[in-house]
């Protein structure tokens, strides 16, 4: 089975200013990613799809290959991951590559570590999947959430049936957050929806999930990270 890993970086962000090649710990934060990929030893292929040439030099330097650039098209807004990957996938065919799984990693959880991967490749392969998703425990449970009308009134807020459980007790709820997919290229391919037959979860825990999205996050990563170097230096 070929494997190739995918970690989509465009230039540019709305929200931090070159967030995929910003220092992290003295680090890009692209380079996470391909050093996580790199010691799963589980690729045939690391490869960084980007918009920059300047994102490819980097890329290239921590140990990804960037063959081709990402066209203008796919590289708005507009354009989804799948979009990209599907594109991907279509430029190494050009070049007579072909591949049985590939796997998003995108550059924001730079705490997803080689174990998690590896651990999504053991459920891809026990479960016989399309598909591998990985998601974490959700801070708070959505019971407990709702809208606010103008006036800002909480009657209504939360269903009669709540009000007397106690939190301990809720049901446990999760999110998808996107540190990890694994999915079959043939499913990816053939399928409308990928969430579809044969898709399963993979359960991270919360420190690998964060998802850098604004300098708050940002910060709290950069602390875990200091934080996870002087445990392992003891």
């Amino acid at each position: 089975m070929k494997n190739l890993a995918i970690i989509p970086a465009r230039s540019g962000s709305k929200g931090l200013k070159d967030k995929n090649i910003r220092l992290l710990n003295h680090k890009p934060l692209i380079a996470y990613s391909i050093e996580s990929a790199k010691k799963s030893n589980i690729f045939d292929e690391i490869m960084l799809s980007t918009d920059s040439k300047v994102y490819a030099k980097i890329g290239e330097k921590y140990g990804a290959k960037v063959p081709f650039l990402r066209s203008s098209e796919l590289s708005g807004d507009e354009a989804s991951s799948w979009d990209v990957v599907k594109d991907v996938l279509s430029n190494y065919r050009k070049l007579g590559l072909f591949f049985d799984t590939v796997t998003l990693l995108q550059p924001t959880s730079p705490l997803r570590t080689s174990e998690d991967i590896l651990e999504g490749f053991k459920v891809f392969n026990e479960k016989k999947a399309n598909l591998v998703v990985s998601v974490c425990e959700s801070d708070h449970s959505p019971l407990l959430s709702n809208t606010l009308s103008s006036d800002h009134s909480m009657v209504n807020f939360l269903k009669p049936t709540l009000t007397s459980v106690r939190r301990q007790d809720f049901p446990t709820y999760f999110r998808i957050n996107g540190a990890i997919y694994i999915v079959s290229v043939d499913h990816l391919m053939e399928s409308s929806n990928i969430f579809s037959i044969n898709s399963f979860a993979l359960i991270m825990n919360k420190e690998h999930s964060i998802d850098i999205d604004d300098q708050a996050d940002f910060n709290y990563a950069e602390f875990l990270i200091k934080s996870r170097d002087k445990l392992g230096s003891k």
